[in-house]
């Protein structure tokens, strides 16, 4: 029994008041979050825990990372496959194309044979590096890393693996100027390949051609393909040169204009292939007759 004016003792103790804990652990909170933004005294126990939690973080990433990594094995394997299928035709057209060429040069050689026709000589060439671009920003120039010592000189025509991309004007001992089709101050002497009809083509503006002195009712048609004629002695015959993509005709103007896409990456690639000159061989000199050759003429009385 209690006694009177005394209550008697709590069955659980009592510590302060809720409040007052509540006070206490804001203030604590706010404390810490002060010293950890000004003095970062918290970054050494985050460390611990980072480093102690590391190997169940990975743990528990190991199913992820197993559905990735299968996920991308599969889909690897199906781009494998799919792409040893192309080059797997690719390989094929292209040896259809080699044999086909091959029997079509061999036949081009009976049939020149027959004839008694002058053979063209294949051009040598050499890999050339693009260095930088002329210091003229009106015209269409780059500087190429070969020069006269190494056989380099002006002339030449530069090539990649899709067409004429210009050709070399100045040669350096071992540097060479190399001027783009598209400059306005070079021209092509060019050939359409579907009707054999013959122009030259120009640099024009924005890294365009223009197929001019052409008729406004000449057979020119858009897609028609460009590629040159071997008239002007430098260029060898049948290099691809462009293609054309819009014709403009007049009937107030004598010719009609017709603007062309080059078919090379003129101003894109930087490695690219200077052909060797243009020889051609010259026609052997006739046999002299018989009444003309030296001791086979009337004998001179003494």
């Amino acid at each position: 029994m209690s006694v009177v004016g005394q209550l008697p003792p709590p069955f659980f103790k009592r510590g302060p008041a809720p409040l007052a804990r509540l006070a206490f652990f804001l203030a604590s909170s706010l404390l810490l979050l002060v010293l950890d933004l000004r003095y970062h005294t918290l970054d050494w126990s985050r460390q611990v825990v980072a480093t102690a939690a590391y190997p169940l973080q990975r743990l528990a990433y190991l199913p992820v990372e197993g559905f990735e990594g299968v996920s991308e094995y599969f889909l690897s394997l199906a781009n494998l496959q799919r792409e040893n299928y192309t080059l797997r035709r690719q390989q094929l057209d292209a040896a259809k194309l080699l044999l086909r060429q091959e029997h079509l040069e061999l036949e081009n050689q009976r049939l020149r044979a027959l004839l008694d026709m002058k053979q063209r000589q294949s051009a040598t060439a050499q890999v050339a590096e693009i260095l930088y671009s002329a210091r003229d920003p009106f015209a269409r120039r780059v500087i190429v890393d070969k020069g006269a010592q190494q056989g380099i000189g002006a002339g030449q025509v530069v090539v990649d693996e899709l067409g004429i991309i210009g050709q070399v004007t100045r040669a350096f001992p071992l540097l060479s100027e190399v001027t783009l089709i598209t400059d306005k101050d070079q021209a092509v002497p060019v050939q359409i390949v579907r009707n054999g009809l013959r122009s030259v083509i120009f640099g024009a503006s924005a890294g365009g051609l223009e197929l001019r002195f052409l008729a406004a009712n000449a057979d020119v048609q858009v897609g028609d393909e460009l590629v040159t004629s071997g008239l002007d002695g430098v260029y060898l015959p049948g290099l691809p040169v462009a293609k054309v993509v819009h014709v403009d005709r007049d009937a107030i103007y004598a010719f009609a204009r017709i603007f062309c896409q080059p078919v090379a990456g003129v101003e894109r690639h930087g490695q690219v292939l200077v052909l060797g000159r243009r020889e051609e061989r010259l026609p052997a000199p006739p046999e002299p007759e018989e009444k003309d050759k030296p001791g086979k003429g009337k004998r001179v009385k003494k």
